[in-house]
């Protein structure tokens, strides 16, 4: 009886000293640093469950120990409770630190950037590169985009995208961004149109927006934008075609060099104020969202004819005598 008794007895400590072993090693798992040396992307599929976890996560050699993983999940079971998605491993995190990001949902965030100037068709193709992006345009046409959009102005698409670094989540739609896009800029069209200046030769918030933009393109210099703005709103009084360069390098699109001949000034496009009259029917991107708010327009000013020093700066004057006179001072 006795000899049966310390039999018993060594086993007891045997398993104690197993067990204390056993949950020793899921502690170091737990507090150990995955093995990546730097930012990994890990997409984790819906309806993984834990055993094909810790063999991705073994065959991703992001962890070494996948049987020791099974029983940490197992000893604390509020780790094994991870959803689906895509997250950023980092190095120095921790196996626990992993499995709370799994449970906590929060997954890896991409940076999407519109840089100011571009046209809808480069933000296009930045989203057919960009990773991660469910793609669901079936084509990059100006159509498309509107249609998928469901824009009430379908003609309204160029220009009509606010640049900024927009985040998103892998899965996120081509068209979901843009959404977010075109709500942004919609919003800062309205609040610039809704505190215009009264009496201005615009039929619509887009050719508000139009004149802004070739106000900003014609001159870099701020100070000159509201003489600028002026000699335009003078040229739409009057019946005078705009006549400003930068509509024509538009028009021009991948054609231009760095030069417009005589010929690109008489080559029609729907860009091109030396051939259409009044605003292009389409905008050019702006420069710099900054510069929404539509310029002063000094009304007193009878200007309508104004051109480039090649060092900068825009000599104003209201009459063709006027400008010959300036040039032959200057």
């Amino acid at each position: 009886m006795k000899k049966m008794l310390r039999v018993v007895l060594i086993l007891i400590v045997a398993l104690g000293v197993a067990g204390g072993a056993g949950v020793w090693k899921v502690r170091q798992l737990a507090n150990s640093k995955i093995l990546v040396k730097e930012e990994t992307i890990f997409t984790l599929k819906a309806g993984t469950g834990r055993q094909a976890l810790g063999e991705q996560l073994y065959g991703d050699k992001i962890i070494n120990r996948p049987r020791v993983f099974q029983w940490l999940l197992r000893v604390e079971p509020e780790l094994s409770h991870f959803k689906a998605g895509t997250y950023r491993f980092t190095p120095g995190m921790t196996v626990r630190e992993m499995l709370q990001l799994l449970e906590s949902g929060k997954e890896a965030q991409f940076p999407l950037r519109f840089v100011e100037g571009m046209r809808l068709s480069d933000y296009l193709k930045q989203l057919r590169d960009a990773p991660y992006i469910k793609h669901t345009l079936k084509d990059d046409s100006y159509q498309t985009v509107a249609e998928a959009l469901k824009f009430e102005h379908p003609e309204w698409v160029e220009g009509w995208f606010w640049p900024d670094t927009w985040m998103y989540t892998a899965g996120t739609t081509d068209v979901a961004i843009l959404k977010r896009a075109h709500k942004k800029m919609v919003a800062a069209v309205d609040a610039a149109w809704e505190g215009r200046m009264e009496g201005l030769p615009y039929s619509d918030p887009n050719q508000f927006v139009t004149m802004a933009s070739i106000i900003e393109k014609e001159t870099a210099v701020a100070a000159e934008r509201d003489r600028v703005a002026s000699v335009f709103i003078n040229r739409l009084r009057i019946g005078m075609r705009l006549q400003t360069d930068p509509t024509v390098i538009y028009g021009m699109g991948e054609s231009y060099t760095g030069k417009i001949s005589r010929k690109d000034l008489e080559t029609p496009t729907a860009y091109n104020t030396y051939v259409i009259s009044g605003l292009p029917r389409a905008r050019l991107p702006r420069r710099a969202r900054r510069r929404l708010k539509p310029p002063r327009i000094r009304l007193k000013h009878r200007i309508s004819i104004l051109w480039l020093m090649e060092k900068g700066g825009i000599p104003l004057t209201p009459t063709l005598p006027a400008t010959i006179a300036l040039f032959r001072t200057i």
